[in-house]
């Protein structure tokens, strides 16, 4: 009895909320060469050219990908670098 009065205390503890729940979505288009994209993205979040060309090839495949993970803000910034090439972006709370 004693396991499974432990077992429910573990089920129905209250969700940690994460340090950084925020992230920024990128969408696949039709517009952007590879190479504008990659710029961009290194240009945005600081990432070095293996790390670009992952992601950029992560939303060509799936139509889209997570390019960073952060504060809102951080967030909110890498979208904006990201828009001033007319990028498609969503900042959203994971």
């Amino acid at each position: 009895m004693k396991l499974t009065a432990e077992m429910t205390e573990i089920q129905t503890a209250p969700q940690v909320e994460l340090g950084n729940p925020w992230q920024t979505v990128l969408f696949n288009d039709e517009v952007h060469s590879f190479d504008e994209v990659i710029l961009q993205i290194q240009k945005a979040a600081g990432y070095s050219l293996e790390r670009a060309v992952e992601i950029t090839l992560r939303v060509h495949n799936n139509g889209k990908a997570i390019v960073k993970i952060g504060s809102k803000l951080e967030c909110e910034k890498v979208a904006a670098v990201l828009g001033q090439i007319q990028l498609t972006t969503l900042v959203e709370k994971t």
